[in-house]
Formats: C-alpha cells, sequence, structure tokens
C-alpha cells in the first residue's frame, strides 16, 4: 500500500506524543524529523527507525526534501506563521499544531496562498477525528434529540498548584522561560487550550440550520492575568448570529476539566474528556441517561494522521468532514484573537 511521507519540524512533547501515533498506520510513515537539538534527533532517530538521510538540524533542509510529502509544524504558536509561509514556498502540504495562527490577517493571508497554490492545510485539532466526536455528530444529524438550542464546553486543568499534604496545595514556581507563560510566545489558557471549545462551537454552531457561523459575539468575557502578562483563567459566551450561545472557559488554574454538553430541545448530549475520546458520550432523553460506547483502539493521534493520509491519497486538497478547513481556522482565529483582546 502506497504511504504518505511525513516529515516534522519541532521536537516537543506534542511532536512526540503525535509520533507515537504512526504506529501500527498501512498508509502513513515517519520519514523526516528536524530539530536543533541533538538529543531530540537522536531519541526520535532510534525511537522511529528514521534514516540518517532524513535527520535534519536545519528546518529548511526538511522542507527541500523531495521525498516528504506533508509537514506537520508542531513549533512555538508565534512561529506558526513563518513556517506555514514557508512550508507554502516550498508547495509542501501542511498540518498545523493549533492555534495556526496569533493573528486573523495573518490567517487570510494564508488562506490566499494556500488557495492559489491548491495545497492540502489543516490545523491540529485531533479531537476532530476522534470516534466519540464523530459518534456525537452523529446523533444531532439525526435529530433524535430535536434542534439545538445551546452549549458549553471547557478545556481547564491545574497546572498552577501541586497537593502536598491531605487538602493543602502549594503553589508551583512558575518557570518564565515556558511557552505557555510567555506573551510573546503566544502563551496563555485562551490559546494553549481555549481553542477547543471554541472550535467545537464552531463546529456545531455550522451544523443549525439559518446560523451564520461567521457572525459571532463575545459576551460576559472574564479573564484572570498573571503576573507574567498571560491570560491563565478566562471565560465567555460565545453567540453566533444572535441565535445560538455557547459558554466556554480555559484555565491553568482549576480543573474542572474537559466537559462538553449540547442541550437540545428533546434531550442533552453530555461528552466527558471531549478532547481525548477516551470516554462515552452520555444521551439524556426524560431525565433517563443513555451509555453510547466508541470502539477506541488507537493512540489519539493515529486517527487524524490516518484520515489526513488518507485525504491526500485520494488527491484532496482539504480535509474531510468534520476536520478543521482553511475557513474554520479564519473563524476561530477570529474568535480567540477578540477573546484575547476583549
Amino acid at each position: 500500500m502506497k504511504k504518505i511521507n511525513w516529515g516534522i519540524i519541532g521536537l516537543g512533547n506534542i511532536a512526540q506524543s503525535f509520533s507515537e501515533g504512526f504506529f501500527g498506520l498501512e498508509n502513513s510513515k515517519l520519514l523526516a524529523v528536524s530539530s536543533s537539538n541533538d538529543s531530540k534527533l537522536k531519541y526520535f532517530k532510534n525511537r522511529y527507525e528514521i534514516s540518517e538521510n532524513y535527520i535534519f538540524k536545519n528546518y529548511e533542509d526538511l522542507l527541500k526534501c523531495n521525498d516528504v510529502d506533508i509537514v506537520y509544524i508542531a513549533l512555538p504558536n508565534n512561529l506558526h506563521y513563518e513556517w506555514v509561509d514557508k512550508c507554502i514556498e516550498k508547495n509542501k502540504k501542511i498540518l498545523v499544531e493549533k492555534p495556526a495562527f496569533l493573528k486573523l490577517d495573518h490567517a487570510e493571508v494564508i488562506k490566499e496562498k494556500i488557495l492559489n497554490k491548491n495545497l492540502f492545510f489543516t490545523e491540529g485539532y485531533m479531537y476532530r477525528y476522534n470516534p466519540q466526536i464523530r459518534k456525537s455528530l452523529e446523533i444531532i444529524k439525526s435529530n433524535e434529540l430535536g434542534d439545538v438550542i445551546s452549549m458549553e464546553s471547557s478545556f481547564c486543568k491545574n497546572i498552577l498548584t501541586k497537593k502536598k499534604f491531605f487538602f493543602f496545595e502549594k503553589n508551583k514556581k512558575i518557570d518564565t522561560n515556558n511557552r505557555l507563560f510567555s506573551k510573546e510566545l503566544g502563551g496563555g489558557c485562551i490559546l494553549d487550550l481555549g481553542g477547543y471549545p471554541t472550535s467545537f462551537s464552531l463546529l456545531i454552531a455550522s451544523m443549525i440550520d439559518g446560523v451564520n457561523y461567521k457572525k459571532f459575539k463575545l459576551k460576559n468575557v472574564k479573564k484572570e492575568i498573571n503576573f507574567t502578562g498571560v491570560d491563565i483563567d478566562a471565560e465567555a459566551e460565545l453567540c453566533f448570529d444572535d441565535s445560538f450561545t455557547s459558554k466556554i472557559k480555559s484555565s491553568f488554574k482549576n480543573s474542572l476539566g474537559s466537559y462538553t454538553i449540547i442541550y437540545c430541545e428533546k434531550g442533552n448530549l453530555l461528552i466527558n474528556s471531549s478532547w481525548t475520546g477516551k470516554t462515552e458520550v452520555i444521551k439524556i432523553i426524560n431525565g433517563k441517561k443513555e451509555l453510547i460506547k466508541n470502539k477506541y483502539e488507537k493512540n489519539i493521534y493515529s486517527y487524524e494522521i490516518n484520515e489526513i493520509s488518507k485525504n491526500i491519497l485520494e488527491g484532496k486538497n482539504e480535509p474531510f468532514y468534520p476536520a478543521v478547513t482553511i475557513e474554520e481556522t479564519i473563524v476561530n482565529t477570529n474568535i480567540l484573537e477578540s477573546w484575547l483582546n476583549a
């Protein structure tokens, strides 16, 4: 079977988790990696059996490699725009880690360039490929719960405190060099976590007849900024076309988790651990709960890699539904930028 050859630039934690997804796939191969860090290159070479010919210390050299079909950009947020642009120059297909861009005008520039070249592009919200989310969309489309009324969605994890004894907690020391707490590197909970509930809200809004998902407003915005200048707790009401509202929340300081509730006319849909795909969907009608189990056999990134490779093998220039298209990236970038600046 023909395989799509992948290259990765930037070998941080997310790149390592992503790379585990190649094991067991028949249509994809991790061919090349690039980093300025020798120890990371050595680790990836050994762990993923990458040939010495495809180990690059310079990102540009990987982009010049004709054997690489698609590049996964796993660099810090502030570098995404620059390297997406460089990939386009080299006619490389692109998967860029979320958030794709920090500014709306950057997203619009890239849209024009990829359309002009007919290049494949998508943003790395891996939850869109999970069986759990796809089953949830099927339930909504079936209309067994009636019309969607509203929703709430969160991605919150406490990375600021640690438990000491019993119920006592102690504040962790913040590393100001960590990208999560650097405004210049695109840190903060909105950009790191908030894009999940905003993009999921956008997806649900796009399914509702009569709703223009490109028209949105943010209401009741609340944010907490820490001493490094980044947001560590944020919430808002995201209103689409004045007719559909989603309550969104992201946080580095509490442990609310990553649940989503979709409220419909005849009942609700509860998705626990919305972004990992490892739990059941709970359908609630007239107070009765029904657990809907999903077949989950792979690394969370395997679904994403497999589907994107399938898209490319079939000659597609944009990903299959419900993956993120460039149009969605533009709207979601606009939402995130508006939330940050509100």
